[in-house]
């Protein structure tokens, strides 16, 4: 059992601390698996993999079992939420989306849309120019100018 526990007590205890996180539950995980293997050494098959493969799992199962038994560090009465509105940043962001609305809407409908699926959509200028059926440098082309359009217009 010494070798045994020479031999794999750093793999074990490394799982068990990477899930739990904590030295002294990743300590006691360990001690727990070794125990186990010293009362039941018959729940290994050697048919069915490695002794060590075989004890990491038992570890991360233990290690799992361990944090759901946790209790949590704070109760949830004792939790306080503070929320402040944000009156002023909300005024701001209406008035900025204002803004795009409209500058948006001077645009052609092929510059619009294009920064509609490149912004909105997430698509990619080869995605867009593909959709269309546009060369790429035009796509590339129409948004940057679209953009121009709206920095012009949050410019002072």
């Amino acid at each position: 059992m010494a070798e045994l526990y020479d031999r794999y007590s750093s793999v074990v205890y490394a799982v068990a601390l990477r899930v739990l996180g904590d030295t002294g539950s990743a300590e006691d995980v360990l001690q727990e698996v070794f125990l186990q293997l010293w009362r039941n050494p018959s729940a290994f098959d050697a048919a069915r993999g490695s002794l060590g493969s075989w004890l990491a799992v038992i570890t991360r199962n233990r290690a799992i079992d361990s944090l759901r038994k946790r209790r949590p560090e704070t109760d949830i009465e004792d939790v306080v939420l503070a929320v402040s509105p944000d009156l002023a940043g909300e005024a701001e962001l209406a008035r900025a989306s204002q803004k795009v609305r409209g500058v948006m809407g001077t645009m052609t409908p092929v510059q619009r849309s294009a920064l509609e699926m490149a912004y909105w959509e997430g698509m990619s200028h080869s995605e867009i120019a593909h959709k269309t059926g546009e060369p790429l440098g035009t796509v590339k082309t129409r948004i940057r100018a679209g953009l121009m359009m709206l920095r012009k217009a949050f410019q002072p």
